[in-house]
């Protein structure tokens, strides 16, 4: 798994008017949790960049005044009407101990139902997971290459490796949809 490094810097004072204060200066009220005690901390808003705003996962590697820490991203909240990055919570990586994350799904193979001339649907875009650090996937592989017109895969096709799959195995990943004109002659087949 990809790994990013962060700089923050320790908070003093806690609280809503000192959280406002902090946003003001552009940077982002943080908290680290999961390890021997609770770090609170703020983060230059720009950072977050590469780490929010992209479909991959990372490992974070938090530099919080001098002290390291392995983490990753367990919560961020966002301002609702300006979309602008209020709070984010990070759980601390322990070795030998599993943690729960959303993995993005990668699509393996070509789907013969999509050369058919149907459209590939997306209907989960992440899957959740339970690995130790050391185990956690870039990204999940869902083969299509079995996906005909009007079928669907379902989470119980995928193969874990070295992780446990969290989410329903009922489902659906990718639907293959046919299109009106395709049904049209598909109708008319009959």
């Amino acid at each position: 798994m990809k790994s990013l490094e962060i700089v923050g810097f320790k908070r003093a004072n806690l609280g809503k008017k000192d959280a406002k204060a902090v946003r003001l200066d552009s940077y982002v009220p943080c908290v680290l949790y999961g390890g021997a005690e609770q770090v609170h901390f703020s983060v230059p808003a720009i950072l977050f960049r590469e780490l929010l705003y992209t479909p991959e996962v990372h490992i974070v590697d938090l530099n919080i005044e001098g002290t390291m820490y392995r983490a990753i991203v367990q919560d961020s909240q966002f301002h609702p009407v300006n979309e602008m990055l209020l709070h984010v919570d990070f759980l601390e990586l322990q070795e030998g101990k599993e943690v729960k994350m959303e993995v993005p799904v990668k699509y393996v193979g070509v789907s013969p139902g999509v050369l058919a001339g149907g459209k590939l649907v997306s209907k989960l875009r992440k899957i959740k997971v339970k690995a130790s650090p050391e185990n956690l996937p870039d990204s999940v592989e869902v083969n299509i290459s079995e996906l005909a017109l009007g079928k669907s895969i379902k989470v119980s096709a995928v193969e874990a490796k070295g992780y446990t799959i969290l989410s329903s195995p009922q489902a659906p990943i990718a639907t293959v949809a046919i299109p009106r004109a395709l049904k049209g002659t598909l109708n008319a087949d009959k």
